[in-house]
């Protein structure tokens, strides 16, 4: 028997059982729930220095193939991050859980009553690069809310992935529950990935999280649905009636406070009435932060350290301290040029003007619309979601955040007292 038949065998074998355990674990009480994700809290702890020894491995790997300093940061288990995997796990345990809950419960003319209940989704692979957290993060919430999951993260991160899953795996055990739950895929052959997408039958919703080449890679190859999210080019307009007291904190906090991340800020559109009351001074706040600023001919002849942009700066993510900036007419030529170079992510408007707010709030398409505020906010637990999974930029069938209610879906409940249909 080849490899490639043995690997095919391999992870269609973990689909089926995790599909078989994700049955189960679908009526599983709340405190059952809640009490295996303590038992993980708990194991984190205990089994740290054993966990650390595993991510040393990778460590080293990483540096002989000269990972940048950033990655290897991502990619290493410090206490901290420990900490925080443990955290995290006690507040997904707050979080209310969404399963069973019914809602929209109404009498139709016949006597039936008619709602919708939360049920999960039943199995989620993930597939995701460098931080192992997301190991631990993704296993959390997929339990919660009721689904079985498969993790493929990247290649750098194997005996660490690998040995956050048997922690994870130890605590299920523990408490008699099937192990098959929280599965990572042992192989960092790349064919396994397409071999996991094919799996329609047994997987029921995949979720990538990297980078845009990883996550076209996946939509373009999958059999299964793919929550997509391909890259984060967020955008603040700033009206004519903006306030000017709240201009400067708002743009820096968004572009500068953390520039790698995908609601970081990389375009600004500046009313042309309020640009030379504005952009001066805002400029020179971006640029003490070492912001490089990239602007259209107006800007630049309006802020000398305004360099030109190219054709190609418009619409990029840069993940990193550059920043876009450009000069429109109207609020109806800063949505245009939204919907032209933005991602769906995060779009902000500054204004005084409720109108005005109201109006980008409704034609403006992205997950998150907000007026007066950092773009920086779009994220699960600044946006009272608890932690989160990733953020969507499609619609179907969730859309910005995804917590555990997004990581659920409604089927219809009806009760009777022996009706028939005439």
């Amino acid at each position: 028997m080849s490899e490639a038949t043995d690997l095919e065998q391999m992870i269609e074998g973990m689909a089926i059982r995790a599909r078989k355990a994700s049955r189960k674990l679908a009526a599983m009480p709340t405190a059952a729930k809640n009490e295996v994700l303590l038992d993980m809290a708990r194991l984190l702890d205990e089994r740290r220095a054993v966990i650390q020894k595993e991510n040393k491995k990778d460590l080293l790997a990483g540096q002989e193939k000269g990972l940048s300093a950033a990655m290897l940061d991502r990619l290493a288990l410090t206490d901290l991050v420990i900490n925080s995997m443990i955290q995290g796990l006690t507040e997904v345990v707050a979080l209310p859980d969404p399963v069973g809950a019914i809602s929209q419960m109404v009498k139709r003319p016949n006597g039936l009553d008619v709602g919708r209940m939360r049920v999960p989704l039943g199995v989620i692979g993930m597939i995701y690069e460098s931080r192992p957290n997301v190991t631990v993060d993704a296993a959390a919430l997929c339990l919660k809310a009721g689904n079985a999951v498969i993790l493929r993260g990247g290649s750098e991160a194997i005996h660490s992935n690998m040995v956050l899953a048997a922690v994870l795996q130890e605590a299920l055990v523990g408490r008699g529950i099937s192990s098959d739950l929280i599965q990572v895929i042992p192989v960092t052959d790349r064919a396994a990935v397409t071999i996991m997408l094919a799996q329609e039958e047994h997987i029921d919703l995949i979720i990538p999280r990297g980078g845009e080449g990883l996550i076209r890679f996946v939509a373009e190859t999958s059999r299964i649905p793919v929550l997509k999210h391909y890259k984060g080019v967020c955008h603040i307009y700033i009206d004519h009636s903006a306030d000017p007291a709240k201009i400067n904190p708002i743009v820096l906090n968004s572009k500068a406070q953390r520039p790698g991340v995908c609601n970081a800020l990389e375009g600004l559109l500046v009313h042309r009435d309020i640009a030379p009351l504005c952009l001066p001074a805002l400029a020179a706040e971006l640029q003490a932060a070492g912001v490089e600023l990239r602007g259209c001919a107006e800007s630049v002849r309006l802020v000398p350290g305004i360099v030109p942009a190219s054709d190609s700066d418009w619409g990029t993510e840069f993940l990193d301290l550059i920043l876009c900036v450009k000069m429109v007419e109207s609020m109806e030529e800063a949505i245009s040029y939204i919907e032209t170079y933005g991602s769906q992510h995060t779009e902000v408007i500054l204004t005084e003007n409720y109108t005005r707010a109201r109006r980008f709030m409704a034609e403006v398409d992205a997950s998150a619309v907000m007026i007066n505020a950092s773009t920086r906010f779009n994220d699960g637990g600044q946006l009272g979601l608890g932690t989160e999974i990733g953020i969507s930029t499609t619609k179907l069938h969730a859309y910005g955040p995804m917590g555990l209610e997004e990581l659920t879906t409604r089927k219809f409940v009806v009760f009777g007292d022996g009706q028939v249909r005439s």
